[in-house]
């Protein structure tokens, strides 16, 4: 089963959830801020994403720029990246759309649809 994990009051992931919708696509939801993803969650999610983990890091939040975390990444270790991430929901990019072998991070159409397709048609 897909997990949407998402800030409710975000207009991206609201157009996500909406894309899901619009496609009938079945999933569950997950407030990122109220249930923050753990270590081990984003790490696993790391590896199924095949991203660099600056790519988790929601850089247009206020959390990110208030920790001047654009500097600081650059010198921080992998697990020490993942460490701080999974601190606070809101330094994670949005939405996600996760299950066993996917990790999808940020909202881009085209790669959902891509994803989606295939997914559908390996079931």
């Amino acid at each position: 089963m897909l997990i949407f994990i998402h800030y409710p009051q975000c207009t991206t992931c609201k157009k996500a959830k909406a894309f899901l919708d619009n496609n009938h696509v079945q999933y569950e939801t997950r407030d990122i801020k109220v249930d923050n993803p753990s270590f081990d969650e984003i790490k696993e999610w790391l590896a199924l994403s095949e991203l660099p983990v600056r790519r988790f890091f929601n850089t247009s939040g206020q959390l990110y720029r208030s920790l001047g975390l654009k500097d600081k990444l650059q010198t921080m270790s992998e697990e020490e990246c993942l460490r701080l991430l999974a601190t606070d929901g809101m330094l994670v990019k949005r939405p996600l759309l996760v299950d066993k072998s996917t990790a999808l991070v940020g909202f881009k159409q085209t790669e959902w649809e891509t994803v989606l397709q295939s997914q559908t048609r390996s079931e």
